[in-house]
């Protein structure tokens, strides 16, 4: 029925990583369907040589990108390709002024995705995909998935798609490592102080781990947790390498299926490394696994579920601040118990 469809993800990484369940769902359903995918510079890699993506447009949000005359050529872009239908999984004002501007004759957009806040933005749209179940209690995968169902009045699920590329700098990095029966990978680093678990119980469960198992162990993040890194390194006693800032996200994703176990905070990366099947332990503060839980059936998720969870908090308007309850109270003990609980590494 349609035959080029433009995809805005213009998201964060965990949630374009989420997004291509939704576009696998379509593929299932309409093979012959050509995807381009609308996303930010950042998470280009997610996308790009995807099995579920036919060809990407990346929107530099940069000060001297954003021109109007930038934008002019965009749509101008846009309109050339002759897209027949858009969905947009959020319901930013950019996005869909370039669909609309664009004259993309069909134009989708959830009722509600993030929040169950109205939003005018809709009547830029076609067809508003009317979102009824509570986001807090449904996968967030599910969510984007409900929105082509509903549309192209399909049934079904399907799973995140990440690219599988080989990567050489996995290689190096990996020839850092001592050599040992294991590899452990840790993020210790969330997006904003409300998901990072603190220094002190990552150091505890390294050190614990260190003594059950001959693994070595490397932490991954983005280039401005380096620093974070460091300090938790420090706090551990060392003898753990630092990796971020250093890999791709394809890159990322390859050391995730050559580790045995991956222990993190709720972030993009937990996204990514349930693709691959990685034992993993995920630890959440402030949001939701009933919402964010990755989709791995070797994923393991704690939570201490506190009555003010999920909250919209900035860290210093937390009640529990600067230790937070949802934070403090899941314990290096439950994350070693957890571990254990895998059969093997």
């Amino acid at each position: 029925m349609f035959k080029n469809i433009l995809v805005n993800a213009l998201v964060n990484l965990g949630d374009v990583v989420l997004t291509t369940s939704a576009l696998a769902l379509i593929k299932k359903n309409f093979p012959d369907t050509k995807i381009t995918m609308f996303v930010k510079p950042v998470v280009k890699d997610a996308v790009i040589d995807n099995p579920v993506v036919d060809a990407v447009i990346v929107l530099d949000y940069r000060a001297k990108e954003n021109s109007l005359k930038k934008m002019r050529e965009l749509v101008k872009d846009i309109r050339r390709r002759n897209f027949d239908l858009a969905i947009s999984f959020d319901r930013k004002l950019r996005p869909a002024l370039i669909t609309f501007f664009a004259r993309i004759p069909r134009r989708v957009v959830p009722s509600k995705v993030f929040d169950d806040n109205k939003s005018r933005v809709t009547l830029l749209y076609t067809d508003v995909i009317e979102i009824s179940h509570d986001l807090n209690k449904t996968l967030q995968a599910e969510t984007y998935q409900e929105i082509v169902r509903k549309f192209f009045n399909i049934t079904g699920h399907a799973e995140p798609v990440f690219p599988k590329k080989n990567s050489p700098v996995s290689d190096k990095l990996l020839a850092r490592l001592p050599q040992t029966k294991f590899k452990i990978a840790l993020c210790v680093k969330g997006t904003f102080p409300l998901k990072t678990w603190s220094k002190e119980y990552f150091a505890e469960v390294v050190r614990e781990l260190k003594k059950i198992y001959d693994a070595a162990f490397f932490i991954v993040g983005a280039p401005n947790d380096r620093d974070y890194a460091d300090e938790v390194i420090t706090e551990i006693g060392g003898g753990v390498e630092n990796f971020c800032g250093e890999t791709s996200l394809t890159d990322l994703a390859e050391l995730f299926r050559r580790a045995n176990l991956f222990i993190t905070v709720d972030t993009g990366a937990t996204h990514i490394a349930a693709t691959t099947g990685i034992k993993m332990v995920t630890i959440y503060g402030c949001t939701s696994p009933d919402r964010w839980h990755p989709i791995n059936k070797n994923a393991v998720v704690l939570t201490s579920r506190e009555n003010c969870c999920p909250c919209t908090y900035k860290a210093e308007q937390c009640p529990t601040y600067p230790k937070p309850a949802c934070l403090q109270n899941v314990t290096p003990a439950q994350v070693l118990d957890s571990v254990k609980k895998f059969n093997s590494l």
